[in-house]
């Protein structure tokens, strides 16, 4: 960061709303110290923020290369100039925001503004927050200094959500159409149907509800996953007894029992894990590889070490022998709402999977099976829980 200078006199004439600089006295005659000591050897140039600093009489006297970047104007022209010059920000209703601020010559309480979006020259929003330094808590103002973030990403964060909102709402849309269709046929027409018709009828509403229901807890797990408040409850999990609930659900549902080979190594560590989500991370592969995969499904459980202390932990690979994923989707499959095909779903399992993995301090991976399919593998830790170490 260029640190400028300027004569006091020329300081004073330019600075809107400046007071007056202090008389004599005793440290009248030592300097300021430099801008860049306050951060002990790091180079303000390296900050990912946008830095600005003004002194006593409101000239700029910092000026960052990410601040540069943000307003695109050059530090050698920024510096020197009074704040409200060389940030000319103005708020959403368009009024020059030093002008309503007034840092230097408001309350003397204030410690400064909190993040918001303001406006630059041209209509740009940047994400701005000030903090006055003050030798005192009620004494002048002494610097100024401003932090400035570009949008983008929170526009990113903000377009995540308008499309997770977007994607549930649809995907709730058709199951709510039908419950409500048969549940006001049944009432209106109830005397009209046989039984067989009306179980029918019943059936698809109770399948139709559990489809909501199971939409609205990834809702609520992408919302935990997020905000790191996703809980593990450990217990001891069979892994075998699990992975063959499953493969009974899909061969009841129709899938041929041949269609599923399960290979289980001897000699297991114990799995400390939550029973629940342990079935949510099986059930969504499992789903996954008889969705959008052809042929055998592989199942395989083995010992590994998990983490980089070595420690015990247990492996389970889900592999089938499909088209497999293309490389360059590679590294797209654990974010949101991405669609291996075109068969249905939300797009948000796999994403859900990675966060109750590394919830339970594991691992997930995707690759390219042995016979050609998409093969997913995660590494779980023993995960004792602490109360009986």
């Amino acid at each position: 960061m260029t640190v400028g200078t300027d004569s006091p006199a020329q300081a004073r004439s330019a600075a809107p709303h400046a007071p007056e600089p202090p008389g004599p006295g005793p440290d009248a005659d030592a300097p300021d110290p430099p801008v860049s000591a306050a951060f002990a050897g790091l180079d303000p140039d390296d900050l990912p923020d946008g830095l600005v600093i003004a002194d006593e009489t409101g000239r700029v006297i910092g000026f960052n290369a990410a601040a540069s970047r943000i307003t695109a104007v050059p530090a050698g022209r920024a510096l020197g100039l009074p704040l409200d010059q060389a940030l000319p920000l103005e708020d959403l209703k368009g009024r020059r925001w030093w002008a309503l601020t007034d840092p230097y010559g408001g309350l003397a309480i204030r410690r400064g503004q909190p993040e918001r979006n303001l406006l630059l020259p041209g209509g740009r929003e940047v994400l701005v927050s000030a903090r006055y330094v003050r030798e005192h808590p009620t004494g002048p103002v002494r610097r100024v200094v401003v932090s400035l973030r570009g949008t983008d990403a929170r526009r990113r964060t903000e377009r995540s959500h308008a499309e997770l909102i977007a994607t549930v709402a649809h995907e709730l849309r058709s199951p709510l159409t039908s419950v409500k269709g048969f549940t006001a046929t049944l009432l209106d027409k109830w005397e009209r149907f046989t039984d067989e018709q009306k179980r029918l009828m019943l059936e698809t509403v109770d399948a139709d509800a559990g489809r909501i229901k199971r939409l609205i807890a990834e809702l609520l797990d992408i919302s935990r996953i997020d905000s790191g408040r996703l809980e593990v409850r450990r217990q001891p999990v069979d892994l075998a007894a699990a992975i063959g609930r499953h493969i009974q659900v899909h061969t009841t549902g129709g899938q041929p029992p041949g269609r599923f080979f399960v290979r289980i190594r001897p000699q297991l560590p114990a799995l400390w894990a939550d029973p629940d989500k342990i079935d949510q991370i099986l059930g969504n592969l499992l789903e996954n590889a008889v969705r959008h995969g052809d042929g055998t499904v592989t199942i395989e459980v083995a010992p590994a070490t998990a983490g980089e202390d070595g420690e015990e932990g247990t492996e389970v690979t889900v592999s089938d022998e499909g088209p497999g994923i293309p490389e360059a989707s590679m590294n797209r499959v654990f974010t949101r709402f991405w669609r291996g095909s075109k068969r249905g779903g939300t797009g948000l399992g796999l994403y859900i999977v990675k966060g109750v993995v590394e919830a339970h301090g594991g691992t997930i991976t995707v690759g390219r099976g042995p016979r050609g399919g998409a093969e997913f593998r995660f590494i779980l830790p023993v995960g004792t829980p602490a109360h009986l170490l």
